[in-house]
């Protein structure tokens, strides 16, 4: 696909551990030809963690994009009018922002910016990371998938023997499965192995 002329709404929500492994998908839509604008919810806008502090991980998102940083509901919300967004991207999506989504509750950017964009029936594109995929959770991915214009990076189990409800995207996929999001299409397969265990 040809990502010149595309702008992409990349967001990212509390699953701070990959935070690291995201960025340089971010790097990559860039390359492509993208334009990137950075969405946040609140958690990246004030804690620091073991992973990275919260100024740092917003200093590589406005290096990385060059543009700023979208972190309010009001920042937001001009995005459904504006129909900037050809694709919005949430990764990494945690269980708390994938059970919102799926209850319609907006109390973050993310999750505005997501409305805005299914509002305009254009794709938004999940990357999970949640402890709880298939426990408490499992009911909420269910009814996203079958939601229309969402869509999944491929997802799997990441540690299965120490944390079997856990289901994490691959995040090496994202790109690929925007491109078919914005085919209409959900990039296949979607349920696969994270990562290969002996």
């Amino acid at each position: 696909m040809n990502w010149h002329g595309k702008t992409v709404g990349y967001a990212l929500s509390g699953s701070h551990c990959t935070f690291a492994e995201v960025m340089p998908q971010i790097q990559r839509f860039i390359d492509l030809g993208a334009k990137v604008v950075p969405i946040v919810s609140n958690t990246i806008m004030t804690t620091d963690t073991r992973f990275g502090t919260s100024e740092n991980w917003q200093k590589q998102l406005k290096d990385i994009t060059g543009n700023d940083i979208i972190s309010t509901i009001v920042e937001a919300e001009p995005l459904g009018p504006s129909k900037l967004l050809d694709v919005v991207v949430i990764a990494p999506c945690t269980g708390n922002t994938t059970s919102k989504l799926a209850n319609a509750q907006t109390d973050s950017a993310v999750l505005m910016a997501a409305k805005a964009q299914m509002r305009n029936q254009k794709p938004v594109v999940l990357a999970i990371s949640t402890n709880d995929g298939l426990g408490l959770n499992a009911a909420n991915i269910a009814k996203l998938i079958n939601a229309k214009n969402i869509y999944f990076v491929p997802f799997g189990q990441d540690n299965p023997y120490q944390k079997p409800n856990s289901l994490v995207a691959r995040m090496e996929l994202i790109v690929e499965a925007c491109e078919a999001a914005i085919e209409g299409k959900q990039l296949q397969p979607m349920v696969i192995e994270r990562f290969n265990y002996v």
